[in-house]
């Protein structure tokens, strides 16, 4: 994998780039679909590359080792067979599965042990075996197995939990230097930067993470309940710290808003199921403004729902599937949806290497925020 920085923004922090990997380019800064099981939800693959025009999208290691199972991956010749993309993938490591299944999971020094939210069978990941299971997925990219804290959490508990993150990690680039790539296409290990809300933690963890010297840095642990302004503050601290011809990716954020802001402080790589599954209940981001698509006011307005991205449907229209949860209410909502969020980025990406990019910042948050 190879990250060139093509221009740094010279008001902000923000920068343009360009991502090789072994299954194609991407322009970063990038918003990757999320893919959950193996599919991004109510969207097809080729709906992905032509219409919303996604470079990279996500699966997740806990959710596919579930279903449909590593069995039924490796023989299909890996996840990108399986599911018919041919484009670059993500996987998270199951380590945001630590934090959101906190109720049916035990953490040891060794690993985790998980309840299935499916039938109950114990499960247990080590970060040798999360290593193990994203090598038989095949995605280009893989996260190192992390334990992402709760907010609130006090200091002392950010930090334990911090430094088994970074034990844990030890252990994933040991397991990742023991192991090859089975599909003949080349894997990268992104560790992941924790610390929770706590500068100290977070200066700490970012050095640890820069001294790993990977091909990639995530920074994990935010957008999980904080206000926006500390995980404002936390990802300028951290993006200060991690290498600048390195790729940064903030896990799991966020709102169009949220986006924007974190470009500006040097982010490069995000992804969120915000996008998906705000488009399965009606909530509409268009480029005009948010739309709550199953209000009274939309009955009778036969207007295109965008006129950039899903001209030939109507806001009338849309109402009537999302209200009756028609099937295809759901794929032109996520379809508008993560259309939108992809174009968001591209335009960001462009006034960068244009050299407005904090003028045209100003005049499209105002637009993403207005709610029509």
């Amino acid at each position: 994998m190879k990250f060139e920085l093509l221009k740094s923004d010279t008001q902000t922090k923000a920068r343009a780039g360009v991502l090789q990997t072994g299954r194609g380019v991407i322009e970063t800064p990038i918003f990757m679909p999320v893919g959950t099981q193996g599919t991004v939800k109510a969207v097809n693959q080729t709906e992905l590359k032509e219409r919303v025009k996604a470079q990279i999208i996500l699966a997740n290691t806990y959710h596919v080792f579930l279903r449909p199972g590593l069995e039924v991956v490796n023989k299909a010749g890996g996840i990108h067979k399986f599911i018919n993309w041919d484009k670059p993938m993500l996987t998270d490591s199951g380590g945001y599965q630590v934090f959101s299944l906190s109720e049916i999971r035990k953490i040891h020094e060794e690993g985790v042990y998980f309840r299935s939210h499916l039938d109950g069978a114990k499960i247990f990941f080590t970060p040798e075996i999360a290593t193990d299971i994203q090598r038989t997925i095949g995605a280009d990219i893989f996260m190192a197995f992390d334990e992402c804290p709760p907010y609130p959490c006090d200091h002392t508990y950010a930090k334990t939990s911090m430094q088994l993150t970074h034990r844990w990690l030890q252990r994933c680039i040991t397991r990742f230097n023991e192991t090859e790539p089975l599909y003949g296409v080349a894997q990268n290990l992104f560790p992941i930067v924790q610390g929770s809300i706590y500068k100290d933690l977070r200066i700490e963890s970012a050095q640890f993470i820069a001294d790993q010297n990977m091909n990639g840095n995530a920074i994990g642990g935010l957008s999980v309940g904080e206000p926006a302004e500390q995980m404002y503050e936390m990802t300028e601290l951290v993006c200060d710290i991690l290498p600048k011809d390195k790729p940064r990716y903030l896990m799991g954020v966020g709102t169009p808003e949220n986006i924007l802001e974190c470009i500006a402080l040097g982010i490069d790589m995000f992804d969120c199921v915000l996008p998906t599954r705000n488009a399965r209940h009606g909530y509409i981001f268009t480029s005009k403004g948010i739309i709550n698509i199953k209000n009274e006011k939309w009955k009778l307005d036969y207007s295109p729902l965008d006129d950039v991205f899903t001209p030939e449907y109507s806001k009338a229209y849309l109402r009537h599937l999302i209200r009756c949860n028609e099937i295809l209410g759901f794929n032109i909502a996520s379809i508008q949806n993560l259309s939108f969020y992809l174009w968001l980025v591209q335009e960001a990406r462009k006034h960068i290497l244009e050299g407005d990019f904090l003028t045209w910042k100003k005049a499209i948050l105002p637009i993403v925020m207005n709610k029509l």
